[in-house]
């Protein structure tokens, strides 16, 4: 692994490693979470900065933390993760009809895409 990656891969990993433990999660709880597509050692590889992560496994493990998204995982998005009244809010937006997104948009004064836009 070259110099400068070999920093980038131990970031990752300590960020990875900080996300699960945060939830108080095993290794062996984060791989299950995965359906087991990801083993425990493999994880464990990753958290060290042995191994790097790559797209499909920063997808597969952002999914099951649910709070991050594999971009924030690879360093590439700074925004935190959703703490659970934000992801609960996501949530309840998401199960809402359009008609009732844009009611709640509207409360918070945030303006649709096409007026973003204009």
């Amino acid at each position: 692994m070259e110099p400068e990656f070999a920093s980038l891969t131990r970031r990752i990993g300590s960020r990875l490693r900080a996300e699960r433990q945060r939830r108080g999660w095993s290794l062996s709880e984060l791989s299950a979470r995965t359906t087991d597509q990801l083993s425990k050692s493999r994880i464990s590889n990753y958290e060290q900065g042995i191994r790097r992560m790559g797209l499909e496994a920063a997808h597969q493990i952002a999914a099951a933390l649910e709070t991050v998204s594999p971009a924030w995982l690879l360093l590439l998005d700074e925004y935190n993760p959703l703490s659970d009244d934000e992801l609960r809010l996501v949530e309840g937006f998401r199960a809402l009809d359009k008609s009732g997104q844009r009611q709640l948009l509207d409360m918070a004064k945030v303006p649709s895409s096409d007026e973003s836009s204009t």
